[in-house]
């Protein structure tokens, strides 16, 4: 297999509003040619050249059949709380992908850059539990991984927990899955830092957590409103842009197809008639847009942030 040149990003900053409330995106990582077809198995040739007009270049790369993905942290303060909406690969870690496998990145200074250290955030909400979502729950502290940020509540849903903990004989989706379980969720449990989640849950100050699974059994989705405007951070209730176009089409990792398409069109559906802004945890800059019904399906309007 030929090796392809994966960047490390930079503090590649972006900050936005949503009312009062204000959001940062915290970069981790960023492949800029992955295969289309890896991510996305299932779509066709004839989706791609359907919608080519407006996903060339931003979004897809004609040229080799390529695409960016982003791997990103969402930092969300409001007015009495500050939230990390998943995180990301992490450091020190074995993985079985080479480009996640004992990273060393200053992902913490980025943070802080944002405006928050580890022991300033409230809540760790992970959309869902696989590695790319998980990795900074904790640090190596002296040989053991220990909750990177002392203070916080970490948020799980209790059908991941209980579905992809590798000591259960777990589903996982990819192989590094059973590996991040084991660092990076058992020792928040373990801490007593963790907060398991039974279906929709209230977080505080209009922030609320509805299950969203297919992605993964537990997998969730996060809805904020302020002052009249709102958004939902999505994790990978979508990969790519492409599937707002189609969201029949699932990604690789998807443990329940047939769930997986049904939220997608869940999420698509309460960002268009709700108005909401589509946040979601791979998307390519603008990383974020809303969603506006086009016929019988939707379309995209990037960096719609108003």
């Amino acid at each position: 297999m030929k090796r392809r040149r994966i960047r490390l990003a930079g503090c590649n900053m972006t900050k936005f509003r949503l009312g009062a409330l204000e959001i940062s995106r915290v970069e981790d990582f960023v492949d800029p040619k992955a295969p289309i077809k890896f991510l996305l198995p299932d779509l066709g040739d004839e989706t791609i050249s359907q919608n080519l007009d407006w996903l060339a270049p931003r979004f897809y790369d004609p040229s080799d059949g390529s695409v960016a993905i982003h791997i990103q942290s969402w930092l969300l303060r409001t007015r009495h709380h500050t939230i990390l909406v998943d995180a990301c690969v992490g450091n020190h870690k074995t993985r079985h992908f080479p480009p996640f496998h004992m990273r060393d990145i200053p992902y913490l200074d980025r943070l802080k850059h944002a405006g928050a250290g580890p022991d300033q955030i409230d809540y760790v909400f992970c959309t869902h539990l696989h590695s790319d979502h998980v990795g900074w729950n904790t640090r190596l502290d002296n040989g053991r991984w220990v909750p990177t940020f002392p203070n916080a509540k970490y948020l799980f849903s209790r059908a991941d927990v209980e579905a992809l903990d590798p000591r259960r004989g777990a589903l996982s989706g990819w192989d590094d899955a059973s590996d991040a379980f084991l660092d990076s969720a058992i020792p928040v449990i373990e801490s007593g830092q963790a907060q398991i989640l039974d279906g929709e849950h209230q977080v505080g100050d209009g922030m609320t957590i509805l299950p969203a699974p297919g992605h993964t059994p537990g997998h969730c989705y996060l809805r904020v409103e302020d002052s009249g405007d709102s958004g939902l951070f999505t994790g990978d209730a979508l990969h790519h842009p492409v599937q707002i176009a189609a969201p029949e089409v699932n990604s690789f990792a998807c443990l329940d197809a047939d769930a997986a398409r049904a939220t997608c069109v869940k999420v698509l559906e309460e960002c268009c008639d709700q108005h909401r802004l589509l946040i979601p945890g791979h998307f390519a800059p603008p990383h974020q847009g809303r969603i506006a019904r086009m016929g019988d399906g939707f379309r995209f309007l990037p960096g719609e942030t108003f």
